[in-house]
């Protein structure tokens, strides 16, 4: 099946590289940008780096920040700025080690991440696919996953986890690589 979808859309394995060059900053954009459209995160985003001359905040600074300002501001939730903020509490005290956090597995990797509140499995994905790379990364909590495998597979309803971990065993070792291509199924077909 993810053959038939590999020649019906032509996707590329690998895209252009468009990470963050730093993991925080890469962990605030995705904490911003949860549950929104890709115009909004980047009218949210924009605020945000304007706020602080133009880069990304570091944990320090989000710290020294009034929450109430940075809210009105940027634009952002309560509920987002408290992630911000417990996720610098953590860069800055050192119980998140963002310097080694490449050299980590991927399950000590989503294990760290979801410690911080606002982020969970999967961010925890997002991060592995698309900042470090992990070219083994299943999102099986993504939405568009799974009813791409739902349609390309023509099952009857929606995969649950342990019903996509193992249709996608047969992906191992390139699961990253066939979630990319379910996504640009998903997106040719809804767009």
């Amino acid at each position: 099946m993810l053959a038939q979808l590999l020649e019906r859309y032509d996707s590329p394995l690998v895209e252009d590289d468009d990470r963050e060059r730093d993991h925080y900053a890469a962990l605030v954009r995705t904490i911003v940008g949860q549950q929104l459209s890709n115009r909004v995160v980047e009218i949210l985003w924009g605020r945000l780096l304007e706020r602080f001359g133009g880069q990304p905040p570091t944990p320090a600074e989000i710290l020294a920040d009034d929450p109430e300002e940075l809210r009105a501001a940027v634009g952002l939730s309560r509920a987002k700025v408290s992630y911000l903020r417990s996720l610098a509490e953590l860069v800055e005290s050192g119980e998140l080690d963002l310097d080694h956090i490449s050299e980590m597995p991927d399950e000590k990797v989503i294990e760290e991440l979801t410690a911080v509140r606002g982020l969970g499995e999967w961010s925890a994905h997002m991060f592995l696919m698309f900042q470090l790379g992990r070219p083994d990364v299943l999102a099986w909590s993504d939405l568009a996953i799974c009813k791409g495998v739902e349609q390309a597979y023509g099952l009857e309803q929606t995969p649950k986890r342990a019903a996509l971990e193992q249709l996608a065993e047969c992906w191992r070792p390139h699961r990253t690589a066939a979630c990319r291509v379910i996504w640009r199924a998903v997106d040719r077909t809804n767009g």
